[in-house]
């Protein structure tokens, strides 16, 4: 149990973090309530504290019926994901998952984030991003298959195509033809690296033995894309991108935030999603990014994910170790996630 000091500060603050950690109770109305209930805020000295909801109703107390303690919010999300996957060609505005979910827009927003590590509106597009490019795969035109995923115009998908597809979809039907990647190799404690670019953001980093082997790496990730070595002077923005990710592959920078063009599926972008919200020296199991994501089934595709992951550290796949809190698997190598894991940690 947290001290009452935490519980009555993660009251205050709402926080969806600590919904299920604890209860509270209001002696004067009789109810007891989720950390994050949306109810006006009771006086200090009529909450009572619980670690379990039947130590509430022991002590006289009922559900709030707001917020609904008992209910599971990842469950409530996870049966919401499910409806946004056969609707997703559907109009799906806020207002309208929140009355299907039976909460408020601004609850919605708020649980769903928590519980999957991405907005509503971002859940949606996610799917029909899946489905345009499934769809493009499959050699569907491009007009069609955008009408078909649920966007709403193809020139909206062509306007935030870097958000969505990495590239247009044309492009992106072509297997990335016309695509110019700058990149160029750093030296670092791990080991040498390479960083790639295109001109909306980071598309690839990787470490290996030598730079012959990294610009085959990145041919076979981006096989019909224009690879071109930075040349110095290098631009900006691309000496900015290579200071910061010095900087995180130095262990000087804990964390960067630079813009990331990077290809995926739903799924794929799902789970490389929430691997960004993990914190700094903590790890999750499997098991734990699987049902962080809505799908606890599903730990065989998200070690998958992880393993398809092409932008090491900045998507800190190394954070995600086996149930046992054995490493598991590292496409770079066990002991370069020995080393980051131990440095974070440290």
């Amino acid at each position: 149990m947290m001290s009452e000091t935490e519980c009555w500060n993660a009251l205050l603050a709402r926080d969806t973090k600590f919904d299920g950690r604890f209860f509270f109770g209001v002696v004067t109305t009789g109810v007891y309530c989720r950390p994050s209930c949306p109810a006006r805020h009771p006086l200090r000295r009529n909450v009572r504290f619980f670690g379990l909801a039947a130590e509430a109703e022991r002590a006289g107390l009922r559900p709030c019926l707001r917020c609904r303690p008992l209910a599971d919010p990842r469950a409530a999300m996870q049966e919401l994901c499910r409806y946004i996957d056969d609707h997703c060609d559907e109009r799906l505005d806020l207002a309208t998952l929140a009355a299907h979910a039976g909460v408020s827009r601004f609850h919605l927003q708020r649980t769903f984030k928590a519980a999957l590590g991405m907005t509503p509106r971002q859940y949606v597009e996610s799917q029909r991003v899946g489905k345009l490019k499934r769809s493009l795969r499959e050699g569907q035109d491009v007009t069609t298959a955008v009408y078909q995923a649920g966007f709403g115009s193809a020139s909206r998908v062509y306007e935030r195509s870097d958000a969505r597809l990495g590239m247009t979809p044309r492009q992106y039907r072509q297997g990335g033809g016309g695509v110019a990647i700058a990149y160029a190799a750093l030296e670092s404690p791990l080991g040498l690296a390479m960083l790639g670019a295109t001109e909306r953001g980071v598309c690839f980093l990787q470490f290996g033995e030598s730079e012959d082997e990294l610009v085959s790496a990145l041919r076979g990730e981006y096989p019909a894309a224009k690879l071109e070595p930075a040349r110095e002077p290098m631009s900006t923005v691309f000496s900015q991108r290579m200071e910061a990710l010095r900087g995180l592959l130095s262990g000087s920078t804990a964390e960067v935030d630079v813009e990331l063009d990077i290809q995926g599926t739903a799924f794929q972008m799902r789970v490389w999603n929430y691997l960004r919200t993990i914190p700094r020296g903590q790890a999750q199991s499997y098991g734990e990014v699987a049902g962080g994501i809505g799908q606890p089934a599903a730990v065989r595709a998200v070690a998958r994910a992880c393993a398809a992951n092409r932008v090491a550290v900045v998507i800190p796949c190394h954070r995600v170790v086996r149930a046992t809190g054995e490493p598991g698997g590292y496409r770079w190598g066990m002991a370069r996630k020995a080393a980051l894991l131990e440095r974070e940690r440290g």
